[in-house]
């Protein structure tokens, strides 16, 4: 089973999170930081090519094995679908078409979440803003694992185990912490999602619709690219809960590696995030930071002193949105 976690509890504070506060102090030496505020013009067109490479992927699968499929779905179309959930992040962050045009930023997350074959992107929204809203919140920041996942997967096996379920856990946590009633454009979104999975199935068999969502799981579980899941708020150095990763796999996540950046500046794209960092080089170098996101999930399972307990915490404030 491994070693067991050295931790019995979360890291709990009293201290507000710290990227409101660094945001502050970084505004007021490099205040030229706001011209970079705004949306990609580029990304749409990027995220546009990626979903087409999937669609051809689908003609290229037809009537392949199981073995071939899970691995072409493991190492080239899983990495594509996590790309695109990293784009359904962007576009939470209305950094496709800018705040002053949501609903298209809305409308462009149902077409860049169809290879992903499982419909999160009006949900995804929905919570991730809180996350960086009231980051470490007992009750809001539903990125932080239960009681019963930190106290059932507490070995090295175990967190082998919770690392491969990985989206399992993301998707149902919610519903059991922080239950929101489904909104109108989330039934939307499911029910383009339903048409198109149909679409699939009927003009390319089960197979193909099974590698998408393969893909889609794999790629976020023991996965390279699924490493910044684990890498961004886990508390690898006591008191530190924000990591950012300078790797050559922001290449093709649109940089959420610069993930401090991003929590201090969440208007800006990642696409300007590295400039970010260039200017307010100061605040960031010395902050604790990853090299290998592949380092990351190794030294998860294996060090018994990070584990999901390794998050930092904050008493629920009980504010409304």
């Amino acid at each position: 089973m491994g070693q067991h976690n050295s931790r019995t509890d979360f890291e709990w504070v009293y201290t507000e999170e710290p990227h409101a506060s660094r945001r502050k102090i970084i505004l007021e030496k490099y205040p030229q930081i706001k011209k970079l505020f705004g949306y990609d013009p580029n990304f749409k067109w990027v995220v546009t090519g990626m979903v087409f490479i999937q669609i051809l992927m689908l003609f290229i699968m037809k009537d392949r094995s199981w073995p071939v499929i899970i691995l072409v779905a493991y190492f080239f179309g899983g990495v594509i679908n996590h790309s695109l959930m990293l784009a359904i992040h962007e576009l939470s962050h209305n950094l496709a078409f800018g705040h002053a045009r949501p609903m298209h930023n809305r409308l462009f997350g149902f077409f860049a979440n169809l290879p992903i074959g499982v419909p999160v992107s009006v949900s995804f929204k929905k919570y991730h803003l809180e996350h960086h809203r009231y980051q470490g919140d007992d009750k809001k920041d539903t990125d932080i694992p239960t009681y019963i996942e930190a106290k059932l997967f507490c070995t090295s096996f175990g967190k082998f185990c919770w690392v491969c379920l990985q989206p399992f856990f993301y998707a149902f946590r919610p519903l059991v912490t922080y239950l929101k009633p489904p909104t109108f454009l989330e039934y939307v979104n499911l029910v383009i999602q339903l048409i198109f999975n149909a679409v699939v199935v009927y003009f390319f068999g089960g197979r193909v619709l099974g590698y998408l969502l393969i893909g889609s799981m794999l790629a976020m579980g023991l996965h390279p690219v699924a490493g910044h899941f684990i890498s961004e708020h886990y508390m690898f150095k006591k008191g530190y809960e924000t990591y950012s990763y300078y790797g050559p796999l922001n290449w093709i996540t649109f940089n959420v590696g610069y993930h401090n950046e991003h929590h201090d500046f969440p208007a800006v794209p990642g696409s300007r995030l590295p400039e970010v960092k260039r200017i307010a080089a100061e605040f960031y170098d010395n902050l604790p930071q990853h090299d290998s996101w592949s380092a990351v999930l190794y030294d998860f399972v294996m060090d018994p002193e990070v584990g999901p307990y390794a998050r930092i915490k904050r008493k629920s404030r009980g504010l409304t949105t």
